[in-house]
C-alpha cells in the first residue's frame, strides 16, 4: 500500500493522489482531517498545534490530541492528529508567535 505520509513530506502538497490514499487509509477520520486542513482550522503555536473543531479547540502534540475520540477509543490516530501531520507537511496552517498556554489562560506573550 502507498504511504501517503511519505508522498506528502516529498511533495508538500495535498494532490488528488494523496487525498484518495488518506480517505482509502483512514476512513471518515481522513475525510474529516482533509476538511479540517482545507477549511484552514489547524493552528501552530510555539508549544502546540491547534486544531479548531466544532465546539472547543483540542491541543494536539506528536500522536496526542486531547479530543474524546483520541482520550477514550484509542484505535488509531484522531481526525485531529492526521490533519496536524497533513498541515505540518505541506505548511497549511496558521502560525502565531506566541504560547498558546498563555493565550488560553488570557495572558500576554509578553508576561
Amino acid at each position: 500500500m502507498t504511504d501517503p505520509w511519505k508522498i506528502l513530506g516529498e511533495e508538500r502538497r495535498l494532490t488528488d493522489e494523496t487525498r484518495r490514499l488518506i480517505r482509502e487509509q483512514y476512513g471518515q477520520r481522513g475525510v474529516k482531517a482533509l476538511e479540517i486542513v482545507d477549511e484552514g482550522r489547524v493552528k501552530k503555536y510555539l508549544d502546540f498545534f491547534v486544531v479548531v473543531g466544532t465546539s472547543e479547540e483540542h491541543v494536539v502534540e506528536e500522536e496526542f490530541c486531547d479530543c474524546i475520540d483520541a482520550l477514550f477509543r484509542r484505535r488509531g490516530s484522531c481526525a485531529h492528529v492526521l490533519a496536524v501531520r497533513i498541515a505540518s507537511l505541506t505548511g497549511q496552517y496558521e502560525e502565531y508567535p506566541l504560547w498558546y498556554m498563555d493565550s488560553w489562560r488570557g495572558e500576554s506573550s509578553e508576561t
